[in-house]
Order: structure tokens, then sequence, then C-alpha cells
């Protein structure tokens, strides 16, 4: 774990190198696909590598499986009859053909537009081609039925690369869906993201240390350009926990010298999940929201908590901060922006394997414990590191 305490406005952090050792140089703010530099790339259509994903996928096939079957019948337990019968040719076949996919998705993904549908509809009509043979192979052990060879093979087999198709063109649509939808949404991002008044408290906060110490009025640009640059940024990018940490280390930084000893930050980092991949600027507008409904709003100031730990494969993020105690519920209210939009960002990007919550949390039996604010997030490590 690693448990930092806030420094005094103008201390001298004893871990950061004097200022003729630090580059003054700030990071160019990037626009386009050029902001996506050193980043993981946008999802591809062919990460089918997700529980909810599959889910859907299995499901799907097996109602369009079922429907078809249910022509023929004359009464329902037929029906159900003929579904299970089709279903030990239909599911492996398509399970078949998320493991091939989930596999191959990155030389799919370089493959061009008409390929991929070209190799999807392949994939999925040898797929479904050989849960057909499964099928009428275990006719033949179980019931001793001949195996026919050639047309029966052949409608499962269009109706397999139909199905691939179909599949691809929702996967497809998933992908896209990730982008902002509107102009609006972008800019409600943005505002979430940064407001313009913390940008002159922050000017105005760099202005004066100028004199006094230039070295951390220095370190506050450096911050605040970092920020921007971040905000200016796609926010369909994939980034790392540990990136999104730093940044809001930086933030928390640059309003530790606005509030100075009415807020204390508290850390408490598992150095494994900083690895999980999550969206681009996920962890700033919770922080800020900590910070405006939690600390400006009191006189008496109060305390921010971030926690990260690593539990059955998964990453847990906790932001808590306290709430004033004479109105908490009006204090911690807002508009719900940067919730939303964090919380679609992320069952975008991890679906059924995310999970978000926030909310105010007393202490059971002592109505004179203020509430506290917490915002709770879960998302997959990477397999390659999960335990």
């Amino acid at each position: 774990m690693d448990s930092t305490e806030p420094q005094a406005v103008g201390a001298s952090p004893g871990s950061q190198p004097a200022a003729w050792e630090q580059s003054t140089q700030f990071a160019p703010t990037q626009f386009g696909p050029g902001a996506e530099g050193g980043r993981p790339a946008p999802p591809s259509p062919f990460d089918v590598c997700h529980v909810g994903v599959v889910l859907r996928v299995v499901l799907g096939v097996q109602l369009v499986v079922a429907l078809g079957v249910s022509f023929e019948a004359t009464s329902p337990w037929e029906a159900l009859h003929r579904w299970a019968e089709a279903t030990v040719a239909s599911l492996p076949a398509s399970l078949l053909w998320l493991v091939v996919a989930c596999l191959s998705r990155k030389r799919l993904s370089r493959a061009r537009e008409p390929m991929q549908w070209a190799l999807a509809a392949m994939l999925g009509a040898v797929c479904a081609g050989l849960g057909q043979v499964q099928s009428s192979w275990l006719d033949l052990a179980l019931l001793g039925m001949p195996v026919s060879w050639g047309w029966p093979q052949v409608p499962s087999m269009l109706t397999g690369a139909t199905l691939a198709c179909v599949g691809l063109a929702w996967l497809k649509h998933r992908a896209r869906s990730e982008l902002p939808a509107h102009a609006s949404a972008r800019l409600a991002e943005l505002q979430a993201r940064i407001r313009p008044h913390f940008l002159f408290n922050t000017l105005n906060t760099a202005i004066a240390l100028v004199q006094i110490d230039p070295q951390r009025a220095e370190s506050v640009l450096e911050d605040l350009a970092e920020l921007f640059r971040q905000a200016l940024s796609s926010p369909t990018m994939r980034t790392t926990l540990e990136a999104e940490i730093d940044l809001a280390q930086r933030y928390l930084s640059i309003e530790q010298l606005r509030f100075g000893e009415r807020v204390t930050v508290r850390w408490e980092l598992d150095p494994e999940a900083g690895r999980a991949e999550v969206p681009a600027l996920i962890l700033q507008p919770l922080v800020e929201n900590a910070v405006r409904h939690g600390i400006e709003v009191s006189a008496q100031g109060g305390w921010i908590v971030v926690r990260t730990k690593v539990q059955s494969g998964r990453v847990v993020l906790t932001v808590s901060n306290s709430v004033p105690a004479e109105t908490p519920a009006q204090s911690s209210a807002g508009h719900g922006i940067a919730l939303r939009n964090v919380r679609q960002r992320l069952k975008l990007m991890h679906d059924v394997e995310a999970d978000f919550e926030a909310g105010l949390q007393g202490v059971p039996g002592d109505a004179r414990q203020p509430p506290v604010y917490v915002v709770r997030m879960t998302a997959p490590l990477p397999r390659k590191v999960a335990t």
C-alpha cells in the first residue's frame, strides 16, 4: 500500500528534483489521432474476449435457432425437443467462432473492411459446418443413424455465415458506440473534467508563487498543462489506472495549494491495481466532485481518500470524501454529469465485467456521525496478470 499525506503550501517536496534538474518543456497539446500516442488503441470489433459479449452472442444465436426450429413443431414440447437437438450443433459452433475470433482479433482488425466481413462469414460457415458434423457423429454413435454428406451441411453453413455477419455488425456498432454521439456530449464531458474557474484559480496561484517559490510555480504549471492535454484528447482512449492516478494526484496537488490545511488527501494504492485498463479521464472527474461537493462548500474543509486493491482478479477503486455535517444531502447534490459519463464509458469498455455505484453512506446506529460520499467502481485486470 502507498499512503501519502498532503504537503503544506510552499513546502519543498523532498522526493522531487531541484528546479534546475526538471525539464521546463510542457507536453504538447495534441488533437485528433495523434493524441493517442503511447496509449492502447481503441477496441477492435473482434475483441470478443469478454463475458458480456460471449453471453449476448450465445444467447442471440440460441434465440434465432429456437425460432427457426419452432416453425415445423406441432407443439411447444416438440419445439423444445427440436431446439435441444439443434443446440448440440449451434452451441459449440458459436463458441468456436468466438474463440477463434478472440485469438485472431489482432490480425482480423488489421484487415480491410470487405475482408473482415468475408473472413467473419467464412469462419461462421466453417464453425457451423463442424457443428453439424459433430451432431451427425453423435447421432451415429448414439442412435446408429448414418451420416449424410453434402446438402445436409449446406443450410447449416449458410446459417452460420449469416449469423456471423449479423454478429459482426453488432460488434462494429458496439465498438462505434464508444464515440460521442453528439457534440453536446463531448462538451458536457469537457465541462465535467475541468471547470473554467479552476483554470483561473490555478493561474492566479502560479502567479503568486512565481516570486516566492519559482520551483513550485513551475510544478503547478506543468501539472495544469498535463491536465488540459488529457482533457483535450479523445474521450474514447484507453489508459491504465496507474496513469489515471498520476493525473488525479496532479489535480489534487493543485487544489491543495488552493485550500491548504482545509483539505487532507490520503492515497492507499495497490501497485498491482495500476495495470488495469480503464477509459481515459475516469478518475479526475471523481476527485473533482469530491473537492467540489465535500471540501469547497465546507468552511471547516474535509478529507478525501482514494483506495485501490486487487480482489479475485478484479480491481476495486474507491473514492471517499467527507460531507458537510450541516446539509449533507444538499452539499452532495449536483447534475451528475461526471458520474453518468464515468459510468457509461466504464460499461462500454468492460460491459458486465465492470461495476459502478455512488452515493451517501452513513454510519449504522450513529446519527451523530455525518455520512460519507463514496464512489466505488470495479474493473477486470488484464488476463495475463489476473490471479
